[in-house]
């Protein structure tokens, strides 16, 4: 017993030399979390109860919609009736689905790309209409769509098959959400989560070293995708992914000279990392690793990013946190140019191209209203674009689903 009794203050002794050890040797920064870490209790993904519905939009939110929309306030009552006047609230759409969807670069070919896209951004699109009025006309419609494409789909081919599959697997859960949720006559509801998980999710899954939005939306959907399945596995490897990507893809000035690089990406050497910034070479806060290509694609990116973080603070583990200086810094810088602020020669050669579509709601709302983070030139964007609609891709309806909801 004495023995033990001394070998065991022994074994305290040492650990607790050791953790002095490390205390006093470690560098002085290391008591602050640096932008993208968390405690390692927080860094814990997956929920133990996945929140229904969940996928970017939650019940409580759905709720302060439909108020919303009954009270005839704006701007939810302009966006509600943009929603219903569009192709993809109809009662008459007829679901195009097809056994193979293949996808080429810009199209081409283009076997059902657009098909599978705009009719899983109808299903949600109807999903919406149902939770709204009620109506159980558009959760019968929603349900018709999903159960077209479960009956037949089997694989997404060609070079864009990762994004397409991203783009599209994007919108199924949210809609899938929704109906499973809220409504009681969907018998095939287990045949679609089979498609989500056989179809969709090994296409998205391992993520892409391709452009950061490629890898962000393919992200996106596997977060949605899990969330459905209640796959926890799933779930904690897309927020790895998560984790590692969006440092890679919006530089701070805390990041130092170069930008963060994703984890696998090979861009080993100043020459490489810059290549891959379209051969941006002088660095900024919220400079994207698309901003010199142009705005669109990395509206995508940060769109992708908003709805990952929306998800994660649903399902009661929230993201934003992690990438909210990033995200804020991103949004602003973009937002000023496109409002018409004079480009630099350092910011891509002195010029912009396009803009960034109706994607600023969803971080918006998120980092303003419920953060507190002054974002001046995003708020004056957000709010000009307004009722923000679809990009026919994989973002939809945004002005309706979070403009100032406190949810």
């Amino acid at each position: 017993m004495r023995t033990g009794t001394i070998g065991r203050g022994l074994g305290l002794a040492t650990a607790l030399a050791a953790l002095l050890t490390a205390v006093f040797m470690a560098p002085a920064s290391a008591g602050r979390a640096a932008p993208d870490q968390a405690p390692a209790a927080a860094r814990a993904a997956a929920p133990a109860a996945f929140t229904h519905p969940g996928v970017l939009v939650s019940r409580p939110q759905l709720d302060f919609v439909r108020a919303k929309v009954q009270a005839g306030a704006q701007p939810w009552k302009g966006a509600y009736d943009q929603m219903m006047a569009s192709k993809y609230a109809s009662l008459g759409r007829t679901a195009k689905p097809r056994a193979v969807v293949e996808c080429g670069s810009y199209s081409n070919p283009n076997y059902g790309c657009t098909d599978e896209r705009e009719d899983a951004i109808a299903a949600y699109t109807l999903s919406l209409a149902w939770y709204i009025t009620q109506d159980s006309r558009y959760a019968v419609k929603a349900v018709e769509i999903m159960d077209a494409w479960s009956a037949v789909i089997k694989d997404h081919t060609n070079s864009n098959a990762p994004l397409q599959t991203g783009w599209a697997g994007s919108s199924w859960p949210r809609a899938a959400e929704i109906i499973k949720y809220t409504y009681t006559g969907w018998p095939n509801a287990g045949r679609f989560a089979t498609m989500l998980r056989t179809v969709y999710l090994p296409k998205v899954i391992n993520g892409s070293n391709s452009n950061g939005n490629w890898e962000l939306s393919m992200t996106e959907a596997a977060i949605g995708i899990s969330v459905f399945l209640e796959d926890r596995t799933s779930y904690d490897k897309a927020v790895a992914k998560f984790r590692g990507r969006v440092p890679a893809y919006i530089y701070v000035t805390a990041d130092g000279a170069l930008p963060k690089t994703a984890p696998g990406s090979g861009l080993d050497t100043r020459d490489k990392v810059i290549n891959y910034w379209q051969g941006q070479s002088t660095f900024m806060d919220g400079l994207a690793q698309e901003t010199c290509r142009d705005l669109t694609h990395t509206g995508y990116g940060l769109s992708a990013i908003s709805h990952i973080a929306e998800t994660s603070r649903i399902q009661g583990q929230d993201l934003y946190p992690e990438v909210a200086d990033r995200l804020r810094h991103a949004l602003g810088l973009h937002a000023k140019y496109q409002l018409g602020t004079a480009v630099p020669s350092s910011l891509c050669g002195g010029s912009l191209k396009d803009s960034l579509g109706p994607v600023t709601e969803v971080g918006f709302n998120a980092l303003h209203n419920r953060m507190g983070i002054a974002m001046t030139n995003t708020q004056t964007l957000t709010e000009q674009q307004r009722p923000a609609g679809s990009n026919n891709l994989f973002v939809a309806w945004e002005t309706l689903t979070h403009a100032d909801n406190p949810n």
